[in-house]
């Protein structure tokens, strides 16, 4: 009997009709190959017959060819292989695997459902990886069985050197793929014309690892794979969610040039199928101290392409090995922190929102309370986000990039998204808190009280009267102005040099190279030879590297300025106090309706506009002791208060203010401009006199009493008693007045900085953009706190905006 070319003496029950059509799937074509034409039922028969190995092996490259497709309704390359390996039980086994049988190639895992994770999943491979130590094993060793088309076995090859690799590269980077660890990405443009000339015939590989066990015996484990474009009775099974519904599958091939020629095999193929995307993945296994993995799995996706002009096309490939082990127990404990740190930030809130009722004097709980303490719960759940993300970060930073044995794995770019979300959270969250005390601070009110006093009267020429009176001498303004003028300085300064703390961390991050800290790949080292294979970065190591360089940079700042800077070169804060001293002034300011600062500026020489002389005399006196002390209580150098008023106080306050600051009125009332300045100076002084009287207890109705702060008022940030008839002075010897200045929010200000400069970097992964922006964003909100509390101060206070640079 002749069959595909050849004679036999029978054939048995062997199937009499052949499909030879090679179905492309992706391009919905299908026409006869002439090569299944010509080869395939000769193959299958001598397979069948005479258990012809080279004649198996042919039969299993063609069913591989045909994506190991399985239609149960026709006699196809794969169903003839089903059929002889279904019919040849009585052959035996190779090696106990019941999947390969005696002179059949080993294609398929079996086609029951939930096989594949078993096969994945079930059994740990029996060997070690550790990245340092005496027993260092970084290395993937693939090897390979390599066969020609028509079934002869070429060799044992391994994977090193680019076998699987169509994008050409040095070795180093090509071997830097089997590097245990290092996660690895290869993308390239390939003309078809070089694959037509590179693979004129396909070439099939069984891939193997090769392993070690306890005993130092050498074995092999076979990598299973898994094909998307397999079709299970015209099913993409491989390209469901579930793992339960794969077939795995051995063979594998990169480029098939041959089963898409038409009438002649010397003619240039109508169709060439090429391997576009490759991934070796390996997974941890859980709770592993010695590094155990279970067996890799290879998945392949191949791409049908159409020659029309072999010079003009070009075909898109990768090559990437991914590592990934289970994030569930992580992402437990997250849930965990985020759950109990999220309950402590709604505690806080309300601590934060009840001394706020408290501070604006108002019990009643209305939509203003609801919005502030969601304000607050935003600023507070930042915090929480951002250490739980810093946590996070640093956690698979230190224990990744230090373990000896594997026992963790970095998360892959699809784990990272929830982190990803937190940190973004954070970012938002923690925006909206310093926009929150950006608005704080420029809408605080402020008056500067002068404590000068006329030194005599003079005569002054009376205008359309021809005579002179006598007048007080004025007080001089420019105190005032100077005083004004200081305080404008210090709205904005920070315990840090911003343009120091970006240039610093973009240095160690792009010059001495934190940055490839970021790296997938288990080196330590802060530095990458040119030739080697710079693995992509994690986002998650980025986000770690950068807030830990960001804090340090800064804490360093910060305790370097309040040890060294402030001690021995300059303390702002502190020569505001001096200067308001000096001057003469003094400084009431309320952040809240009821609640403020209080900085006593009264000179205790009576006079502050004076001469040279009268000025160095008066500080010699007071350096020697020869005159009472500066603070507000008798023999005292308290100068500093946090002050609490009654609502009576603050209702005469409003009174006064309200003419202070009101520039339009009804025009039976205000004829001019003339003398709506005439009304605000009198505003002004009338303001400067009921703020200097309350300060000197004259008014037994609006009085007030000085007392420590208890300590458990000073951790909650809140007073416990409420200022009903008299108002109440705390002694505040920390300078807390700071808090309505950028200074006493340092912690806020570097946590948003860090925050912005993270996300920034996080959305183009560019250190330097990064920084860019950030110094960018901190110069805007620096100007706008400026530009706005100037406007304010001077609205606030009758200074002339002109004054104030």
């Amino acid at each position: 009997m002749k069959t595909g070319g050849l004679c036999f003496s029978s054939t048995g029950n062997f199937p009499p009709r052949m499909i030879s059509a090679a179905r492309y799937g992706d391009l919905g074509m299908s026409f006869t190959s002439e090569w299944f034409a010509e080869y395939l039922q000769s193959a299958a028969a001598a397979c069948w017959v005479y258990a012809n190995l080279t004649s198996c092996q042919a039969l299993g490259n063609m069913c591989v060819m045909n994506m190991n497709s399985y239609d149960s309704t026709t006699f196809d390359a794969c169903r003839l292989f089903q059929f002889i390996f279904e019919n040849t039980a009585g052959l035996g086994t190779v090696h106990s695997v019941s999947f390969w049988r005696q002179n059949l190639p080993w294609l398929f895992y079996g086609d029951q459902l939930g096989l594949a994770p078993q096969v994945l999943s079930t059994t740990p491979l029996p060997t070690n990886f550790s990245f340092k130590g005496e027993n260092q094993n970084t290395k993937l060793k693939f090897v390979a069985a390599s066969y020609d088309v028509r079934g002869n076995f070429l060799k044992w090859q391994t994977l090193e050197g680019g076998v699987l690799q169509l994008c050409p590269d040095t070795e180093t980077r090509l071997n830097a793929a089997y590097s245990f660890g290092t996660t690895y990405q290869q993308n390239c443009e390939i003309p078809v014309s070089k694959i037509l000339t590179d693979f004129p015939m396909p070439t099939f590989y069984d891939v193997y690892l090769e392993y070690t066990d306890e005993n130092q015996h050498q074995y092999i484990w076979a990598v299973p794979v898994l094909n998307l474009n397999l079709q299970h009775n015209k099913i993409f099974v491989n390209q469901d969610s579930s793992s339960g519904k794969w077939l795995l599958t051995r063979r594998i091939f990169l480029v098939d040039a041959l089963s898409g020629r038409e009438n002649d095999l010397g003619s240039q193929p109508r169709l060439i199928r090429v391997a576009t995307q490759i991934s070796l993945s390996i997974r941890l296994v859980p709770s592993t101290k010695n590094g155990n993995i279970y067996p890799p799995l290879i998945t392949i996706a191949y791409s049908d392409i159409d020659i029309k002009d072999p010079n003009s096309q070009s075909v898109k490939v990768s090559f990437s090995v991914t590592y990934e082990m289970d994030q569930g127990e992580a992402h437990v404990q997250t849930d965990i922190a985020l759950g109990v740190l999220g309950g402590l930030a709604v505690l806080l809130s309300l601590l934060k929102t009840t001394g706020w009722k408290r501070r604006i004097g108002s019990p009643m709980i209305d939509l203003q309370t609801v919005m502030k303490f969601l304000v607050y719960y935003a600023g507070d759940l930042a915090n929480v986000f951002f250490i739980i993300t810093v946590g996070t970060g640093l956690y698979w930073l230190i224990f990744f990039k230090a373990q000896k044995s594997v026992s963790v794995l970095l998360p892959m770019p699809a784990q990272e998204e929830r982190f990803v979300t937190y940190v973004g959270c954070a970012f938002a969250l923690k925006a909206l808190q310093f926009l929150h005390k950006l608005i704080s601070q420029i809408t605080i009110d402020i008056f500067f009280i002068d404590w000068e006093r006329p030194k005599g009267k003079v005569l002054k020429a009376v205008e359309g009267e021809g005579g002179v009176r006598s007048a007080t001498v004025p007080v001089s303004i420019w105190r005032t102005y100077f005083v004004a003028n200081e305080w404008n300085e210090i709205q904005t300064v920070r315990k840090i040099n911003p343009l120091f703390q970006v240039l610093t961390v973009l240095f160690l991050l792009e010059v001495v190279g934190f940055k490839n800290l970021a790296l997938m790949d288990s080196s330590s080292s802060l530095s990458r030879s040119p030739p080697s294979y710079i693995a992509p970065y994690s986002r998650i190591l980025r986000y770690a590297v950068s807030t830990a360089l960001w804090l340090v940079i800064g804490i360093i700042q910060i305790v370097f300025f309040a040890v060294f800077y402030e001690r021995f070169v300059e303390d702002k804060i502190r020569q505001f106090v001096d200067l308001c001293c000096m001057s003469n002034i003094s400084v009431f300011l309320l952040s809240h309706r009821c609640f403020g600062y209080y900085i006593h500026g009264r000179s205790v020489h009576g006079h502050a506009d004076t001469n040279m002389e009268e000025m160095n005399m008066n500080l010699k006196r007071e350096a020697e002791n020869l005159c009472s002390q500066r603070g507000l209580i008798p023999n005292t150098d308290g100068q500093t208060f946090q002050i609490a008023i009654s609502s009576h106080m603050r209702q005469q306050y409003d009174r006064i203010h309200e003419t202070l600051t009101r520039k339009n009125g009804p025009a039976r009332l205000l004829s001019s401009s003339g003398s709506t300045f005439e009304q605000s100076i009198k505003a002004y002084h009338t303001m400067n006199k009921f703020l200097g009287s309350f300060i000197d207890h004259v008014h037994k109705e609006m009085d007030y009493f000085i007392k420590d702060k208890l300590l458990l008022e000073r951790i909650l940030g809140m007073e416990f008693m409420e200022p009903m008839e008299k108002s109440i002075f705390y002694n505040d010897e920390s300078y807390s007045f700071s808090s309505v200045l950028y200074y006493g929010n340092e912690a806020t200000l570097l946590i948003y900085d860090l925050m912005f400069f993270c996300v920034v970097d996080l959305a183009c992964q560019n250190f330097i953009l990064a920084s860019f922006l950030t110094y960018l964003q901190q110069e805007i909100f620096r100007f706008i706190r400026n530009t706005v509390g100037q406007k304010n101060l001077a609205s606030k206070t009758l200074v002339d905006q002109r004054f104030l640079i």
